[in-house]
This record gives C-alpha cells, structure tokens and sequence, in this order.
C-alpha cells in the first residue's frame, strides 16, 4: 500500500499571496510610467510580488535549471527523428556545456542541474549526482505496456519531490523546468489527450526534433494506443503517470507540486513540462498558480495543455528542442519585470494649491 497521498497537496498548496498582490498593485498605481504602458511586465512583477510575499518585489539573483532526463520505450516504434536510447547524449551534451540550454544558461549565468531518471545507459556514464535518483533504465513501451511499475512511479514522483525541497534548501527563487528525452513528447502528448479528452491526431506535434510524415503516423497510433491504456486510470493521477508517462514526467509532476508548496515560482518551457503541469493540475487545482509558461513551442498539445490551465505563454518563438531553451528565453523577461517592479520611481505628488479665501458674506440690501 502506497503511502503517498496526493490529495495532501490540495491543502499544502496556497495560492500566492492575494494581499501583497493588491499591495503591488496599488504601489505600480503610484509609478510616474503609467499602469498599462509596460503590457505583461506590470502583470508578471505583481505575480512575482505574491509569490514571495513581499512589496517590492525582490529580485531574482538565484535562478536554476532542472532538467529531468529519461528515455522511453516508445521511441523503438520510430516517432522521434533520435535514436531509442539516445538520451544519454543528450545529457553528456547538456553537462558538458555544449547543448542549447547549456549555452543559453552560461550566457545569463544560470545553474544547470540534470537529474537522469531513466536513462538507458549505464549509471557508471554519467557523474553520480547526475544519477542519484534514477529509477530505472528506460521507460516502457506505452502502447502495449505500462511505463512503470507502481513502485517505480511513486519513487520518480518522490524523488521529484526531494529534488524541489533540494532546491528550495539551497535558496533557489526560480525553477526553469525542461526535459533531455527520446520519445517524451509522444507520452506527453497521450497524458495531455486522456486529461483533456481529444483524439490523438489533435495532440501529435512533429516533436522537438522534427520528423517527417511517416513517422508522424506511427506516433499518432502510438498515442492513439497508449490512450486506450490511460482511459481506465484517468481518476489515478499516479496511476496514469505509470501508465502512459515515464519516470522522468512523473518526476517533473513532483516536482511541480512540491514546489508549489515551497512557494518556489517555475517557468515551464514546452509540450512536456505542460503535460506534467496539466496532471499536477488535477491534482491540486491551485498549484498552477505559481507557474509561467515560458514559450509556445508550437505543438499542438502544448497548446491544449495551457488553453485548458489558462495560462499564456510569455514568448512565441517556436522553439522545440526542449531542454529547457525556450523557458530559458523567458527567464531575462521575469528578472526585468522583477528589475522594473521595485525600481521605477514614483510620480511627484501634484503640489497642493491653496485654498481660495471665502467670499465675504454680502449684507442684505433690503431695508
């Protein structure tokens, strides 16, 4: 018997504060730039304001990268233009400093921290606290099989958990989530389709390495037979991550939700870390409140994903390579409204005029 009890979160998750909401927005009443002239950003720095409980807002001086890494058994089927079992070189590549998020993190001087859960390689590869929490080598096939055991997806789901509190500890005030994975879109893409309740070929996107017709059509029937699998375990959000998602997803979903109850602010970067958040929404309804959505990708679950969560993405520029890139775009946009929130000076008061001396009362003329 699992000792995890996800309706725990529903109470441990509080919205961010309401108060220093209204707080915020009564200070940026008070600025000599006028409320509306800096479009989102005014929005973004009074969210910000709430979620760390405090006017003005602070700002973001200790940001990081999660990535949660893995690969899944789908990919055998040939619906990623990757290699099944490639992920790990994706890893190499992103700790070596030579993959896109790598490159972008450097530039703005961000941590990147790569958490391998179900690599399929040899622990031995890649540096211990890289592999520390991994679960298990690959995901399963989710067409035919579940993606984990039930074991397996509350261990992923908990060492997500102890990844946020990790985070949180350390002093970490913003979490840019992402994913290094062969074959996670087409998971993602079957969570995001049983939550929302649509056919496979609405959710099939081309992945981050785009692939060509053929493969499309095999992972629209990969999603379209992983979702007859998810559809008996919808009200099982655990349940359905070890269905239908993989270790790495079921990590990013704990993550979520515990950084959530540690007031932690995330940006989610695409399709993946969308499904994730959309499965962490089931769980507790107002967790989605303390995450941005980075950027559109462009992939049609992503966009089902956050239309169903009512949350727009701060940038649209396509970017589907994952790793956290596109989210990692977004990170100088959240530090400058952060910037423009607690410096932008306030309007001089309009002097006073003086008060007009009273008319002396006139005398009747009547006699």
């Amino acid at each position: 018997m699992s000792s995890l009890n996800l309706d725990d979160f529903t109470d441990l998750i509080e919205r961010p504060d309401g108060g220093t909401r209204r707080d915020a927005e009564e200070r940026r009443a008070r600025f000599a730039v006028p409320p509306g002239a800096l479009g989102r950003l005014d929005e973004l720095g009074e969210w910000l304001s709430a979620a760390q409980a405090t006017v003005p807002v602070k700002p973001l001086e200790r940001p990081r990268v999660v990535l949660f890494a893995g690969d899944h058994g789908v990919a055998e089927l040939g619906v990623s233009a990757r290699p099944a079992g490639s992920a790990a070189a994706l890893v190499r590549q992103a700790v070596e400093g030579g993959s896109a998020s790598a490159i972008l993190a450097r530039r703005l001087g961000v941590p990147v921290r790569v958490v391998d859960m179900s690599l399929d390689c040899e622990p031995d590869e890649l540096p211990a606290e890289v592999v520390r929490h991994r679960v298990r080598r690959s995901s399963g096939r989710i067409d035919i099989e579940d993606a984990l055991t039930p074991e397996e997806a509350e261990a992923a789901f908990r060492a997500g958990m102890a990844v946020a509190d990790e985070e949180a500890d350390s002093g970490t005030d913003l979490v840019v989530l992402g994913d290094l994975s062969v074959g996670g879109t087409t998971a993602a893409a079957t969570l995001i389709a049983a939550l929302c309740g649509t056919d496979a070929s609405v959710v099939t996107g081309r992945g981050g390495s785009p692939i060509d017709d053929l493969a499309w059509m095999r992972k629209c029937a990969a999603v379209r037979d992983a979702l007859r699998r998810a559809r008996p375990v919808l009200g099982d959000q655990l349940a359905l991550l070890g269905a239908v998602g993989g270790a790495d997803l079921a990590a990013a979903t704990g993550f979520l939700l515990q950084s959530a109850v540690r007031r932690t602010p995330v940006i989610l970067d695409g399709v993946v870390s969308a499904a994730c958040a959309l499965v962490g929404q089931r769980i507790a309804f107002r967790a989605p409140d303390w995450w941005l959505a980075g950027q559109s990708s462009g992939e049609p679950a992503q966009a089902k994903a956050l239309d169903r969560m009512a949350m727009e993405p701060l940038l649209d520029q396509g970017v589907t390579v994952g790793e956290g890139a596109g989210a990692l775009l977004a990170l100088p946009l959240v530090q400058a409204a952060a910037a423009l929130a607690a410096e932008l000076p306030e309007a001089p008061q309009a002097a006073e005029e003086p008060e007009s001396a009273e008319e002396p009362e006139t005398a009747d003329a009547t006699e």
